[in-house]
C-alpha cells in the first residue's frame, strides 16, 4: 500500500505505524487510505486481540497531516470532500473498532494527532510527551463529532483550555486531565505497552467485546445506544467455550487459554 504505513502482528498484537519520521509522522492521504485497509485486516483475524498505533522514531506519534501535499490534495472543493471522506472513513473505522486500540505516544501528539490518539481506547505516552490542538492559531474550524470525543474524555473545562489556548500541554498536565491514561519513563514506553497489551490479549476476547460495547454505548444520547446488540454479545459470552474454560482453569488454579469462541 505504501512503506509510510507499517502493519505487523506479533502474539496477538495488531501494530499500525506511522512511518514519516522525517515529517514528524505527518499524515498524507495515501496513509489515510492504509490505515483504513489495516484496520479491517486487524478486525477480521481473530489472532489480533488488541491493537497499537504508534508513530516510527521517538520524536512524534503524529504531528497532524502532510500539509505539504493539501496544494495537490486539498486544493478544489471535489479533492477537499474526497480527502474528508477517506479520512473520516478510516477515522470512523478506529473508533468503532471491536478489539481494545491504544495509543503509545512518544514525542509530540497534536491537531490530527490528537484525533487519532483519542480514535483509540487508552493512551499511553512518555514523560517528554506534548499535546495541543493548534486550530485556534491556524483558523480551522473543528466538527461537532472531533470535539465531542474530547469533551468525552476530559471534560468541557479542560476541551476549552485545550482549544481556546492552543498551546502546547505537557504529558503531566494530559495526565492530569484524563487526556492520557498513563505516563512512563521515556526509555519505557515501549515494553509498558507491550506489557499492557499482552495483559488485554490474554483476557477473554468476547468479554472484552462485549464490555467495550457498552462502555462505548454510555456515552451515546439513549436513542443511539443499540442495548440490544449489547444484550446479545454479553450472552454469547455465557454460552462460549471461553466460559468454560474460565471456570474449569479458576478450579484448576491455572492461567486459562482462551479461544475468543
Amino acid at each position: 500500500m505504501t512503506d509510510k504505513m507499517i502493519s505487523r502482528k506479533e502474539d496477538g498484537i495488531g501494530w499500525m505505524i506511522f512511518n514519516q519520521p522525517e515529517k514528524r509522522n505527518a499524515v498524507s492521504f495515501e496513509m489515510w487510505q492504509a490505515m483504513g485497509r489495516i484496520l479491517d485486516d486487524f478486525e477480521s483475524d481473530p489472532a489480533v486481540r488488541v491493537i497499537v498505533l504508534t508513530g516510527a522514531g521517538d520524536q512524534a506519534f503524529v504531528s497532524g497531516a502532510d500539509i505539504s501535499e493539501f496544494e495537490s490534495k486539498r486544493g478544489t472543493p471535489e479533492a477537499v470532500q474526497l480527502y474528508n471522506d477517506v479520512s473520516g472513513a478510516s477515522q470512523k473505522k478506529l473508533q468503532t473498532a471491536s478489539k481494545p486500540v491504544i495509543a503509545m505516544i512518544r514525542g509530540v501528539c497534536v491537531g490530527g494527532g490528537m484525533a487519532i490518539a483519542l480514535g483509540c481506547d487508552f493512551r499511553i505516552c512518555g514523560e517528554d510527551s506534548r499535546f495541543a490542538v493548534p486550530a485556534a492559531k491556524l483558523g480551522l474550524g473543528y466538527a461537532y463529532d472531533g470535539i465531542k470525543r474530547l469533551v468525552d474524555i476530559v471534560g468541557p473545562t479542560f476541551a476549552k483550555e485545550i482549544f481556546f489556548t492552543a498551546r502546547l500541554f505537557s504529558a503531566e498536565e494530559a495526565r492530569i486531565m484524563g487526556l492520557v491514561n498513563r505516563v512512563v519513563p521515556k526509555a519505557e514506553v515501549e515494553s509498558f505497552v507491550r506489557d499492557y497489551a499482552a495483559c488485554i490479549a490474554a483476557n477473554a476476547p468476547l468479554t472484552v467485546k462485549a464490555a467495550k460495547m457498552a462502555i462505548e454505548a454510555a456515552t451515546r444520547d439513549p436513542e443511539r445506544r443499540g442495548l440490544e446488540k449489547i444484550e446479545q454479545a454479553v450472552a454469547e459470552c455465557f454460552v462460549s467455550q471461553d466460559y468454560i474454560e474460565g471456570r474449569r482453569a479458576f478450579m484448576e488454579k491455572r492461567k486459562p487459554a482462551f479461544q475468543g469462541r
